[in-house]
């Protein structure tokens, strides 16, 4: 059955007559559909006041300029920290450079080991230094900076598909490797020597948040390799 007409033209005058509710949302598409509307309403660019908590009202173009120099300061504070990282990254590449050419030259395992505990608690200024050899036929070395209890338990946890381990480790772990409860963050570095374990350099901060799992281990790739090869040599791993 077909509506009579008078009643279809109040339907359609109804639907005419609605108005679509304005929202933040309308605005923004309707201004990024329209790039010219400031430029065909120029004056409102000065004439729009906007609410500011430090400066009271201010005009778009204030506004902008403001963000602008926001956006800048920001862009200067990130220039800043990469300079500093920068500075950081080759203060560290001297360092290290240094220790290689130390490590080298030492005669024996004990040399070797004074060598890293002096690096890495005077140099690097941290903790503590421990390295733990998988038990086997080398040659005994009595040096401070060893590790003699059982920590393969720990090898196996943290580093059997890892060859570093950053961060925190569990206050038994802490106990066998450096003999006490250590408060702070830890690197765990495994050593491979021809494709075979042969043990883990444990350091550690007091620093909780020095050892983090983002760290760039470009260098310790190359320290590590080393430390393992010379061992090798003086130890006969």
């Amino acid at each position: 059955m077909k509506e009579e007409p008078s009643k279809m033209n109040n339907v359609q005058q109804g639907i005419n007559s609605e108005e679509i509710p304005l929202t933040d949302e309308l605005v923004v598409s309707y201004l990024q559909d329209n790039p010219e509307f400031f430029n065909r309403n120029n004056s409102l660019m000065t004439s729009l006041r906007l609410n500011d908590e430090q400066r009271g009202t201010v005009s778009l173009v204030e506004r902008q300029q403001q963000q602008l120099r926001q956006k800048v300061y920001g862009l200067e504070d990130e220039i800043t920290q990469l300079m500093s990282v920068a500075n950081h990254n080759e203060q560290l590449f001297v360092l290290y450079s240094d220790l290689y050419l130390r490590l080298l030259d030492c005669q024996s395992a004990e040399e070797l080991l004074d060598c890293l505990h002096q690096a890495t608690t005077e140099l690097l200024s941290l903790s503590s230094f421990k390295l733990w050899l998988v038990p086997g036929d080398n040659t005994e070395v009595a040096h401070h900076s060893l590790s003699t209890k059982d920590c393969a338990g720990v090898m196996q946890n943290r580093l059997t598909n890892d060859e570093y381990y950053f961060g925190r480790l569990q206050e038994s772990e802490q106990t066998l490797i450096f003999s006490k409860p250590c408060s702070g963050s830890v690197v765990l570095i495994k050593l491979i020597h021809d494709e075979q374990a042969v043990g883990f350099l444990a350091i550690s901060s007091e620093d909780a948040h020095h050892f983090d799992p983002r760290m760039d281990t470009l260098l310790l790739n190359q320290f590590k390799r080393l430390v393992a090869k010379l061992l090798h040599q003086q130890l006969a791993l």
